[in-house]
């Protein structure tokens, strides 16, 4: 199943982006540490590279990724040209504090009355923007929810004398190139559940757990860590079902409040500091993608594939 959520507001979202881009001097991107990669909008990367405006990539909701996975991307990024990265927690006063000072080093010319620091927050859906906003200027300005795109518009205010905040609405991309990036979006609720399967975005994130935290499967859902080897994402959701008394009238097992429970741990890091990718698993992604286009396009250069078949090829 390929995932894809544009809501219509998206589209003059991306314009009035476009737009205010010309006028700031600092772009931070709000990206969900346990996904960075599959968290990040293409979009935002081409808006601040044609108008060559530097990033702060801030790793949000750090606390419930996987902290020696969040070394290894904060590395990977901080390698990249005109590109800042820190890991840290929105909700979390002290880690707000740092943004200000981090993003004035990236455009040293504007540092006083006459010449403010201008900040673009950006980022997709529930990853913590909105979260971001108020805790830089201490009260409630921005709405904050469970759901994603709570925010539809901009709003730009006043941080202090020499500095200014633009926030705006949580932006996704028109198509999601790869599967595996949809599922861990839908995942980590940055998709609305209007546009997914919640049993088939349970069976994925089970399948990734059993293979990289089977120790905090076991210990979550009181099974045997011996056990786990013989199970997959769907039959784990099962196994939820059972130990946590999901029935159906009739004594059914009840998968989607099952697939619920999975999820929501997950999401509220019940399951301990968990990540879905790391730099390694997104190279091999995207290597693997790109070797399969290339042979799709060797084989219709051929003349091995109808004509008619789409180009697009899923990972």
């Amino acid at each position: 199943m390929s995932i894809q959520w544009f809501p219509g507001h998206m589209t003059s979202a991306r314009k009035k982006a476009a737009e205010s881009m010309e006028r700031i001097d600092v772009v931070i991107e709000v990206l969900d540490a346990r996904l960075p990669e599959a968290s990040s909008n293409p979009m935002i990367r081409e808006l601040r590279v044609h108008r060559q405006r530097p990033c702060l990539k801030i790793l949000n909701k750090a606390d419930l990724a996987d902290p020696a996975v969040t070394a290894q991307w904060l590395a990977y990024y901080n390698s990249q040209k005109n590109v800042t990265a820190v890991a840290l927690s929105c909700k979390k006063p002290g880690d707000v504090a740092k943004v200000v000072g981090l993003c004035r080093p990236l455009a040293p010319h504007r540092a006083d009355r006459l010449k403010p620091l201008r900040m673009m927050i950006m980022g997709i859906p529930n990853v913590g923007k909105s979260t971001l906003m108020n805790a830089l200027l201490k009260k409630r300005v921005a709405k904050v929810g469970d759901e994603p795109a709570v925010t539809k518009s901009q709003q730009i205010l006043d941080l202090s004398p020499t500095a200014t905040l633009i926030d705006t609405p949580g932006m996704m991309w028109p198509k999601i190139e790869h599967d595996s990036d949809g599922f861990m979006l839908a995942a980590s609720h940055a998709i609305g559940r209007n546009a997914v399967i919640d049993e088939q975005v349970a069976n994925f994130l089970g399948d990734l757990l059993l293979v990289r935290y089977p120790a905090l499967v076991a210990k979550r859902y009181g099974l045997a860590p011996e056990t786990l080897a013989a199970l997959d994402g769907p039959a784990l959701v099962e196994a939820i079902a059972r130990r946590r008394g999901c029935l159906l009238k009739g004594g059914g097992l009840d998968i989607e409040k099952a697939s619920l429970i999975l999820l929501q741990d997950y999401r509220d890091g019940a399951l301990g500091r968990v990540s879905l990718e790391t730099p390694e698993t997104r190279k091999a992604m995207m290597a693997a993608h790109a070797e399969a286009v290339a042979a799709k396009a060797a084989a219709k250069a051929a003349g091995e594939v109808d004509s008619a078949e789409p180009d697009a090829v899923e990972d």
